[in-house]
């Protein structure tokens, strides 16, 4: 992905548009246009749905049709198949867990921007190779947290990550301060209990909250 302003959400970067990406998890359609109205509300316009359940795509595709100001993506894409299904939803950029050459391929050949999962140096090398240069950083906390990205930086300087995997409002900032993060993929501004009472003003605060976090 490269990184520009933000006129064409398809050739901005991901990592660029907010400190935080949300990742959502939506059971009821009906509920995916209130919810991203919320988050971009409290200033995180770009919103990962994933593909872990059958209302996924028919939220992506409202989503993309009734919040203009939202960047919706589509999370938890692990095939070839899921890329065509989340392109003809309408999402804007694609996030893996991991990644296989087809899935790349598939990815490259959607025209939008894409954050490939990575959890190892060698995973990070292999996209490189690749041209690949913003991955998602997957699972962060399980698979060495800030720590592991500091000891990235210096050999891989081009390599840029959003981590994603047990972050919290109290983490994010260490993960933010580093050099080689953009932006921060998390859960903690969607607490189950808000969602289930469609609580949307206090997942818009939580989100102005995670919005504030930008440290640079």
């Amino acid at each position: 992905m490269t990184s520009s302003a933000m006129p064409s959400p398809a050739a901005a970067s991901v990592l660029d548009l907010a400190p935080v990406v949300p990742v959502v998890v939506i059971d009821d359609a009906g509920d995916a246009v209130p919810l991203a109205r919320a988050l971009v509300a409290g200033g995180l316009p770009a919103i990962e749905v994933t593909l872990r359940t059958p209302a996924a795509l028919d939220a992506i595709r409202a989503i993309a049709a009734e919040v203009p100001d939202a960047v919706v993506g589509a999370g938890t894409v692990i095939s070839p198949g899921g890329v065509r299904d989340a392109v003809d939803a309408g999402a804007r950029f694609l996030v893996s867990p991991g990644w296989t050459h087809d899935l790349l391929d598939a990815m490259k050949a959607s025209g939008l921007p894409f954050l490939p999962g990575v959890a190892t140096a060698s995973e990070v090398v292999a996209l490189l190779e690749q041209g690949v240069t913003e991955m998602k950083f997957f699972p962060a906390e399980a698979a060495g947290g800030t720590a592991y990205l500091k000891s990235l930086a210096a050999p891989l300087p081009r390599a840029r990550f959003c981590p994603t995997g047990g972050i919290s409002l109290t983490s994010a900032p260490d993960y933010l301060a580093l050099p080689n993060v953009g932006c921060v993929g998390g859960t903690w501004m969607l607490p189950p209990d808000a969602l289930a009472a469609r609580d949307w003003p206090r997942v818009e605060m939580l989100a102005r909250e995670a919005a504030a976090l930008r440290v640079r």
